[in-house]
């Protein structure tokens, strides 16, 4: 897997200061999208050990609140299935942090039902979650005024809730994560 770039203090794709992976390739290819670079899987650098030790140590500060991890696709198989180890190992080490994830892909329709990726790779990266802000970028629906995301079709959903419920819950301004 590849990844385009490490925020190591981003403010805008989540709450507080965060530490951000952008991964390398997606398939949606979003009209308009903002990063279409990262459609390209071999764009950036290679994801290696370095790489995981090294966001490890970006989020050791306590303002650092959260990880978030957009791209580009971490849906993608290639890259759920690097994705998965690491942010097993990345939510043990900081169990208290926050971690957000963004996808094209719909939660109920393309991830839980395993056509998306395999489902024991998307049930690994759904339980490292708190947050997924799923869905495609649409143009048409753009919206400068949505809180961490770009389109009204996307939603902020509450992954252990909405897990533990079998009902999406969506994530507003009161949740804490």
């Amino acid at each position: 897997m590849n990844y385009a770039k490490i925020k190591r203090r981003d403010i805008s794709n989540g709450p507080g200061v965060r530490v951000s992976l952008y991964v390398s390739g997606c398939r949606n290819h979003c009209k308009n999208c903002f990063n279409p670079e990262t459609w390209d899987f071999c764009y950036g650098e290679p994801f290696t050990k370095q790489t995981e030790n090294e966001i490890i140590e970006e989020m050791k500060p306590d303002y650092i609140k959260g990880f978030t991890l957009l791209g580009g696709d971490p849906f993608e198989p290639e890259n759920a299935e690097v994705l998965a180890p690491f942010l097993e190992r990345l939510r043990k080490k900081y169990p208290d942090k926050s971690f957000w994830c963004f996808t094209g892909y719909d939660y109920e329709a393309d991830l839980l039902t395993g056509k998306k990726c395999d489902m024991d790779i998307v049930m690994r990266i759904l339980n490292c979650l708190d947050v997924l802000v799923d869905g495609k970028f649409v143009e048409e629906l753009k919206d400068l005024n949505l809180l961490f995301r770009g389109s009204s079709n996307q939603r902020i959903i509450l992954v252990k809730p909405s897990l533990e419920s079998d009902e999406v819950v969506l994530w507003d301004e009161t949740t804490l994560v």
